[in-house]
């Protein structure tokens, strides 16, 4: 099998791939799981470095 057939193979599957990748990220971002873990890094600009974090 050549380069050219390896990728007519796999380009319709592209697509997919990515909505799948795309799809486990949102996921991941809003599971209730990580909410705690993301409101704290998001205090991270606001800290104040003197006092040890």
């Amino acid at each position: 099998m050549d380069i050219v057939a390896l990728w007519d193979a796999v380009r319709p599957w592209w697509l997919v791939w990515l909505v799948i990748l795309f799809g486990a990220i949102v996921f991941w971002a809003l599971r209730p799981r990580n909410k705690r873990r993301f409101e704290e890094d998001a205090e991270i600009p606001f800290r104040d470095g003197r006092n040890g974090g």
